[in-house]
């Protein structure tokens, strides 16, 4: 006890979103940040504006993010963290939260794997790990489901789509992604995931690439959207 006590004035726990002292029991974010955080609640609607992004494009089966992200808001700085600042426990923690609400939507209980949307291994080796990977662990472990990391693999790597326009960003990942051993998972309900989804594009892809397992059925969870 009285160690954690010492390493705690040493290295104090802070809140990711509002840099307060973290409370026994809080991780990553404190209770009142975790209240703020700004829901979709998109998994209880099929008709919602994430699934929208992908009508007349990939045969999605339901779509939905977690949280609004909005440029300066607390989702955004917690993206960066995950993605920049090493903080893996940003996304198992905001994965395993999401995964409680998801395995009790009629729309994504049903779902038997989850597979994060794959960086190529030069990039996964410059940054050390892959962030929506870390979100996969986090719903793999409240949803009670393997997590599939090997079967959908980046064959090549893409240029930055941050400033691309929407035509751009499908063409900058068309024909990037890959199916290994699609036998495995021939007839399952897959949960496909990624950290932010703006245009869509890549999970597009994604979802174009793994429509080659047979009798496969898609579906998508992010831990934000652009769209509101």
């Amino acid at each position: 006890m009285w160690m954690n006590d010492f390493i705690s004035l040493v290295y104090p726990r802070i809140c990711t979103c509002c840099g307060n002292s973290l409370w026994k029991g809080e991780e990553v974010i404190c209770t009142l940040c975790e209240y703020r955080l700004p829901k979709t609640w998109y998994h209880l609607e099929h008709d919602n504006p994430v699934s929208r992004i992908f009508w007349g494009r990939a045969r999605v089966e339901s779509a939905t993010a977690y949280l609004h992200f909005n440029k300066g808001n607390m989702v955004q700085h917690l993206i960066h963290h995950l993605k920049y600042k090493e903080r893996k426990d940003v996304g198992v923690w905001l994965g395993s939260h999401y995964g409680t609400y998801l395995k009790s939507s009629p729309l994504f209980r049903s779902a038997e794997a989850i597979i994060p949307v794959p960086l190529h291994r030069k990039k996964q080796l410059t940054r050390g790990y892959n962030q929506s990977e870390q979100f996969g662990m986090g719903l793999a472990k409240s949803m009670k489901l393997p997590l599939e990391v090997q079967t959908l693999c980046r064959n090549s790597v893409s240029e930055t789509q941050t400033r691309k326009r929407r035509y751009k960003r499908w063409e900058n990942v068309s024909g990037i992604f890959e199916v290994r051993n699609p036998e495995k998972l021939a007839g399952r309900h897959l949960l496909l995931v990624d950290d932010v989804i703006t245009t869509g594009a890549t999970l597009e892809a994604c979802v174009q690439t793994l429509s080659s397992i047979p009798d496969v059925r898609i579906s998508i969870a992010t831990i934000a959207s652009t769209r509101n």
